[in-house]
């Protein structure tokens, strides 16, 4: 896909191919490996580039620390994708998402979670500094 999109773009993007995931298996129920497969494979056949459980080094003071962390999803190499599938509230997932975003020098995650009825209403934005989208010349 086009790696001129704005971070902002490829959220669309996902939000949209979540919600046909959603349409097609439905809400709780699934664990939620399974929905970040048809994700990833929604995503995929969009055109979208998609790396699954990305491994992203800890560092302290320039040193790596023994663990990593394990990201779900990484679409366009710009956006974090959380896939959940819980009843629970996602502000601890979206901390979670917001220390991957620093972890990596990221934007913008997203902490989708698939275990509610409506997933519209359970997709999370996180943001670290996220820069503007540059105006045309």
């Amino acid at each position: 896909m086009d790696l001129d999109l704005h971070e902002n773009d490829i959220s669309a993007l996902v939000v949209d191919a979540a919600l046909e995931v959603h349409r097609q298996l439905g809400g709780a129920g699934l664990i939620e490996r399974v929905y970040e497969e048809a994700l990833y494979l929604e995503l995929t056949s969009r055109g979208l580039e998609v790396a699954r459980q990305v491994s992203v080094a800890i560092l302290y003071k320039g040193r790596q620390l023994g663990n990593n962390l394990r990201l779900d999803m990484l679409v366009e190499r710009r956006v974090v994708v959380e896939c959940k599938a819980t009843t629970e509230d996602l502000h601890v997932h979206a901390s979670q998402a917001l220390t991957y975003l620093r972890a990596t020098g990221l934007h913008l995650a997203l902490v989708i979670n698939f275990g509610r009825p409506r997933v519209t209403k359970s997709i999370r934005r996180v943001v670290n500094n996220l820069p503007p989208r540059a105006c045309p010349p």
